[in-house]
């Protein structure tokens, strides 16, 4: 299918865009602790532009850093001295033919005063966001005046800086946002009661940016066409507010959506449908003339072109989808669709550990100083990779373009591990893109891979390798619980194997995490009455608060019995026996079988018996206790892009002994 509409030249005001491909602004934390522009952050961006992206949205970028930033390392564009590091950012931009906005912003009441300074956050009226837990101050008519001047000299800025644009953040319950809003906004002074007063705080804004930069340089506003919270933004609203935004000289709307109330809205979990926020632009498409920005969980090359051909929007905004692969629109130009590391919506990148912004599936993310370019080795090299999961595929994948001959063994009939375990259909075809991707990159890069070889120690020296990556998972973990060696208790392997059915039984799940949720889920689905009892495992934790409180709404509404703050004391033939975390307090649950779903632990039988014959023997992944998908992703890629230097290091170890 041809993919041409994404292609096509657009313009947003006098800029002219190669094609209809938008990287919109996300934050990166890859500032520096004063929110100047750091060499890391240049590389990224570039590494996006040197990708093909049409624009890119720089990240949130403070305007006044004192009571509106967002996070710690935010951009800051509140003093003249940041604006040679938006220059030097520009240039790399423009250097492969991009076109590069800014995005000017400030937090309000979706702050914290940890973030100020111990100063109280600021709104346009002291009504607390429920999910930052604290009252704002209401500003002053000469603050907000201020802040108006200190938007339009960010915007100065960046223009002195050579940036294309901006784009004002009225979107996700930030300061413009919050002025929009009839719920957050109740002053009775010029900027608050009517909606033109309302409007008052942007249109001074946009009027005083054009007034100083020219029309000729474009302003672009982001609106949460929905914010899914009760009195706040709505489709109509919205639509009257585009109205408006054209009329006093806006070049172009980004639609999305939510705020931090509904955060779930604004970063989606894999259980959103691609693109379901698409129809808040197409609404508001049909409200004005201006180019419209649809986004939203967006993956697919042949989605985004029937977007554009059906009229829905004019570009097509992909975030996540940049941060998982960055040659997306080089490699969608080119027809090369299976090469795309599509974004799974795993929600690492907002709930990684890393202090900047990082991938599960793309290592290189925020690291790509780092892991500059795969330097090809000079000699003929074997290594053998024992596991066809993501972490023993990924390990091949980057050893194939060092130019080493490699074997992969997968004991099972298929590629992809645990991934393949996943059913939630909206989940499952999410996973499946990177079971997909990986799989074609076996091909393409032509890695020897032996399905249905379970491989042993006398097969692994006979190629005599140079190293050896052991990535052969996990074992299913049993709870030390009485009780789990009755015929009634299996685990969850058996029943997602199809070795074991239950028909109008009542099942109890002891467990938490997706995998848990799923087999809860299939068994209501296949007429069963279902308790899930929920026990922390290490992969429940990878879990955001709102991603959990979907699930378990979505088996309540289901029906299925949810059990929490509860530890199970005994399992027997016909009962389930808990006992309250907090009271201590006793409760029984009458069952007929038991699923334990509480992950793996290491399996890793080949490590010993190997490193007494081989040297370079390496263990990554669920084998190595990496219990998460990034974990498992990022040990294959770093030990293959390294393996030359760990190898050297242990022939130092053993020189030394």
């Amino acid at each position: 299918m041809s993919n041409h509409h994404i292609f096509e030249n657009g313009k947003i005001g006098e800029v002219t865009i190669k094609n209809r491909v938008v990287m919109p602004a996300m934050g990166t934390n890859l500032a520096s602790s004063e929110g100047e522009v750091t060499d890391q952050q240049i590389a990224y961006y570039e590494e996006r532009a040197k990708g093909g992206t049409g624009l890119i949205t720089i990240e949130v970028t403070a305007i006044e850093a004192e009571l509106g930033k967002a996070t710690v390392n935010q951009l800051r564009i509140d003093d003249d001295r940041f604006v040679s590091g938006f220059s030097r950012l520009a240039k790399a931009v423009h250097k492969h033919d991009g076109k590069i906005f800014v995005q000017l912003h400030h937090a309000g009441r979706e702050s914290y005063s940890m973030l100020t300074g111990g100063k109280q956050i600021v709104a346009p009226s002291p009504i607390t966001c429920e999910a930052v837990g604290e009252v704002p101050r209401e500003l002053t008519t000469e603050e907000v005046k201020d802040l108006v001047n200190k938007f339009i000299i960010g915007a100065v800025r960046c223009k002195r800086a050579g940036i294309d644009g901006v784009e004002l953040h009225g979107a996700h319950g930030y300061l413009i946002n919050q002025f929009l809003s009839p719920h957050t906004n109740q002053r009775t002074d010029e900027y608050g009661g009517s909606f033109e007063n309302r409007m008052r705080f942007l249109k001074d804004i946009v009027m005083g940016i054009k007034e100083q930069c020219g029309n000729d340089f474009p302003v672009m506003v982001r609106l949460s066409v929905d914010e899914f919270e009760e009195g706040g933004m709505d489709v109509s609203l919205s639509k009257k507010v585009s109205r408006y935004l054209e009329e006093i000289g806006v070049d172009a709307l980004h639609a999305s959506a939510g705020n931090y109330n509904s955060i779930d809205k604004v970063v989606e979990s894999p259980l959103f449908e691609q693109g379901w926020r698409v129809y808040l632009a197409e609404e508001i498409k049909k409200e004005v003339n201006i180019p419209v920005i649809a986004v939203g969980s967006i993956r697919e090359p042949q989605f985004v072109n029937s977007i554009l051909a059906d009229g829905k929007a004019d570009f097509v905004a992909m975030g996540r989808s940049h941060i998982a692969d960055p040659e997306w629109t080089r490699k969608a130009m080119e027809g090369r669709d299976e090469e795309i590391r599509k974004c799974i919506s795993c929600l690492h990148c907002t709930k990684s550990s890393n202090p900047h912004v990082s991938c599960s599936i793309n290592v290189r993310a925020g690291r790509e100083r780092e892991f500059q370019e795969i330097t090809p080795i000079e000699e003929k090299r074997h290594v053998v990779i024992v596991g066809g999961g993501p972490g023993g595929m990924e390990a091949a994948r980057v050893l194939s373009l060092k130019g080493y001959d490699v074997t992969l063994f997968e004991k099972d009939d298929k590629l992809g591990g645990q991934l393949n375990l996943v059913s939630d259909p909206v989940h499952k075809q999410k996973t499946d893109w990177f079971i997909a991707y990986l799989s074609n990159e076996m091909e393409r890069l032509q890695v020897d891979v032996r399905l249905n070889t379970e491989a042993s120690t006398d097969m692994i020296e006979s190629f005599q390798p140079y190293a050896v990556i052991l990535a052969t998972g996990g074992e299913i973990n049993i709870p030390n619980i009485e009780g789990t060696q009755l015929p009634n208790v299996c685990h969850y392997m058996d029943y997602k194997t199809g070795q074991k059915t239950f028909d109008n039984k009542h099942v109890a799940v002891l467990g938490s995490g997706l995998i848990c949720h799923s087999v809860v889920r299939h068994l209501k689905e296949e007429g069963n009455d279902v308790t899930l009892i929920e026990l922390p495992t290490k992969s429940s934790r990878r879990i955001d608060d709102s991603t959990r409180l979907r699930l378990l709404n979505r088996l309540k509404n289901m029906n299925a019995n949810i059990v929490t703050n509860q530890k199970v004391s005994e399992i027997h033939p016909n009962a389930v026996q808990t006992e309250d975390r907090t009271t201590g307090e006793k409760a029984e649950f009458e069952i007929d079988d038991v699923i334990i779903a509480m992950g793996v632990k290491p399996y890793n039988p080949l490590e010993e018996p190997l490193r007494k014959m081989l040297d370079n023997v390496f263990v990554i992944g669920d084998a190595a206790d990496s219990y998460f998908l990034g974990g498992a992703v990022g040990d294959g890629f770093e030990k293959a892009f390294d393996i030359e230097s760990l190898v050297d290091k242990k022939e130092e170890a053993l020189e030394i002994q």
